[in-house]
């Protein structure tokens, strides 16, 4: 049997998203930018996608844009808008703990001679809202933070945070990529003008993603070509896929509070079992975390090696986010939350999806329970 448990860098895409992608394909092949009837029939249903993608985040269709991913949504966003507005303001204000899509687009506009603040977190993996007080001023023109963090699964304050940036007339981009299916969202509600959600998080295929920009928030083009997608992100729309990831977000939406409710439950029955069953855990998660994630470390045995025993088990986890796990060094994520090496060196990432059971939580427990003071007597 095999357990998945590294919802967090992937979903199995649902039956029905596959079906509706190989159906698009062979039925909707027409470019819908084309003037003839089969480029209007994918036209149509480029438009309903769109429809289904808003309503899903309480926006409307004209402030959507399809994108291929979070990390093409976050760079749009965030370079997009800074280079639109840079007579505006110079400073951008983000987190040390955000996922490396905003991070290094952050640094590229510093070589272009923005200013930027990386703000700290506490224990918990919260933006120091002081810190982020006391550095907005008339000069801040963005700030980024994203709502849930991708390894921890803590919750930013990020209606607090929107109505400090606006008061001082800043514009607000959420990465909403961990949120999105977990945390019901409302755009307005949340205050984002700038908001990234990703289609393979929610079930839905890889390559493509949106991008919600509030009406009168103004960006440029990070991609030139044909003026796609009003303009701001040329190339033939991946039609097949936007129309899986719309099947995807009519399915979440659907089965949106029995979803969560499940990932709720595993979660804390399989925190609570593991703090049961084996010693020297940190649970590294906050209590008041999404139902998603789970990051525990088992003090003593390195993360990549029990990793790689659970793989061996048929259990698939990670060891912190899968856009940087190829890349070598402690993560930054619970390094900025000031936990110690030890302890961020034998972290592990367990997050669920809708459809994961107790019943596999109680095998990966057995293994856990019995692997770990194994590997902690070899390691010592």
């Amino acid at each position: 049997m095999e357990i998945y448990f590294d919802n967090s860098a992937t979903t199995a895409p649902y039956k029905e998203v596959c079906e509706t992608v190989a159906d698009t394909m062979s039925r909707f092949y027409g470019n819908p930018s084309s003037l003839h009837r089969i480029g209007k029939a994918a036209e149509d249903l480029l438009n309903d996608c769109r429809e289904s993608v808003a309503r899903s985040i309480g926006a409307s269709a004209d402030e959507i844009i399809f994108i291929s991913g979070g990390t093409e949504s976050d760079n749009t966003a965030i370079i997009g808008y800074c280079m639109a507005n840079k007579r505006r303001g110079n400073k951008i204000i983000t987190s040390k703990i955000e996922h490396p899509a905003v991070l290094e687009a952050v640094k590229h506009l510093e070589q272009s001679g923005f200013e930027a603040v990386y703000l700290d977190v506490d224990e918990t993996g919260k933006v120091d809202i002081e810190q982020l007080k006391s550095e907005l001023d008339e000069n801040t023109l963005l700030v980024s933070v994203m709502h849930v963090n991708n390894e921890t699964g803590t919750i930013q304050p990020v209606e607090e945070i929107a109505a400090m940036v606006h008061s001082v007339g800043a514009v607000f981009h959420v990465d909403a990529v961990q949120s999105y299916g977990k945390i019901k969202i409302d755009v307005k509600k949340l205050g984002a003008d700038l908001l990234t959600v990703s289609a393979h998080k929610v079930h839905g295929p890889k390559g493509v993603g949106a991008l919600y920009i509030k009406k009168a928030v103004r960006i440029s083009p990070v991609i030139y070509g044909g003026g796609q997608e009003r303009g701001l992100r040329s190339s033939t729309e991946n039609l097949p896929a936007i129309a899986g990831f719309a099947k995807a977000v009519d399915i979440m939406t659907d089965n949106f509070d029995i979803a969560v409710s499940a990932m709720g439950k595993i979660k804390a029955y399989f925190a609570n079992k593991l703090k049961e069953s084996i010693e020297n855990i940190v649970v590294n998660t906050p209590e008041d975390s999404v139902c998603s994630v789970l990051n525990i470390s088992f003090v003593g045995v390195k993360s990549e090696v029990l990793l790689h025993v659970l793989e061996d088990k048929g259990i698939y986890v990670s060891s912190g986010s899968a856009c940087s796990s190829h890349k070598k060094g402690r993560s930054h994520v619970l390094t900025a939350m000031g936990k110690k090496d030890n302890v961020t060196d034998s972290s592990l990432r367990f997050s669920f999806c809708g459809s994961n059971t107790i019943e596999e939580a109680d095998a990966a427990i057995a293994v856990l329970t019995e692997q770990v003071p194994v590997l902690s007597r070899i390691m010592r």
